[in-house]
């Protein structure tokens, strides 16, 4: 069963436990201008901007999707570490290319100064970088 990307407007009490356990080994730096994992998923849920990506009715990985009219910006993702290097990260940003292109917009993906992990996978999938 493949992983399923969706737009997270609600979210169940399972999601809600998943959601903690995906950010709960998330860096520090992973969660400004929040102030924690969960501001974070708080502030993402009431705007809309919280895509997830879901195998077998489980979260397993999620990342905050800003959406401009024609520039949309992918940041805070992060993957559950028991899930890690298994294409989890990789499923989400080709299904947020896919959206953001769908609108009529490019995808750019945000991160901090120097983050070599977010320079090496947007180059990995052909994806503008942005810094916060």
């Amino acid at each position: 069963m493949p992983i399923i990307v969706e737009p997270l407007n609600e979210a169940t009490g399972q999601d809600q436990q998943d959601l903690q356990k995906i950010y709960r080994d998330a860096p520090d730096w992973l969660f400004a201008p929040f102030a924690g994992d969960s501001p974070l998923i708080e502030a993402c849920l009431q705007d809309g901007s919280l895509i997830a990506g879901r195998f077998n009715d489980r979260l397993l990985g999620a990342a905050r999707l800003q959406r401009h009219p024609d520039v949309w910006h992918l940041s805070h993702l992060c993957v559950r570490k028991i899930t890690r290097r298994r294409g989890v990260a990789e499923r989400l940003v080709r299904e947020a290319q896919k959206m953001a292109a769908q609108s009529g917009a490019t995808l750019r993906l945000l991160s901090p100064a120097g983050h070599l992990e977010s320079r090496a996978l947007a180059a990995k999938l052909n994806v503008l970088l942005d810094v916060m």
